[in-house]
């Protein structure tokens, strides 16, 4: 009884393994449109943040590793698409990370001016006060 039950418990394991193998597979024909679409959003918005100027050469990155994606994508290499993709998605995440901190130090350091602006006046106002 115990052979049987083992039997039917491996046959069930290798109908398992089997199964979850051709999932594996399966995911890698399916078309990788939703990741090369995710990434090409993903472009455009670190291209609307301003990464073009403020991060220019990882938003060269991004576009032609999205570049690759489309070429995948086209050779019906879902597989290496999704991966062009992801990777696309990365450098324009970067990219637009980067330029929102340009734009962060920019305004800081403006308003660092003003300040100093602000207080180099009020030395002379006070200073102009005391005499």
């Amino acid at each position: 009884m115990s052979t049987r039950l083992s039997r039917t418990t491996l046959q069930l394991l290798g109908a398992l393994a089997i199964a979850v193998a051709a999932v594996g597979c399966a995911s890698d024909k399916t078309p990788a449109t939703a990741d090369v679409a995710v990434s090409r959003a993903a472009v455009d918005s670190a291209t609307s943040s301003g990464a073009a100027e403020l991060a220019p050469a990882e938003l060269t990155s991004a576009r032609d590793k999205m570049m690759k994606a489309n070429q995948a994508l086209a050779a019906k290499d879902y597989k290496a698409a999704k991966e062009w993709a992801d990777l696309a998605a990365a450098d324009a995440q970067l990219a637009q990370s980067k330029a929102n901190t340009a734009k962060a130090t920019s305004a800081a350091n403006e308003v660092q001016q003003s300040v100093n602006a602000m207080r180099d006046e009020l030395n002379r106002s006070n200073a102009n006060q005391q005499q």
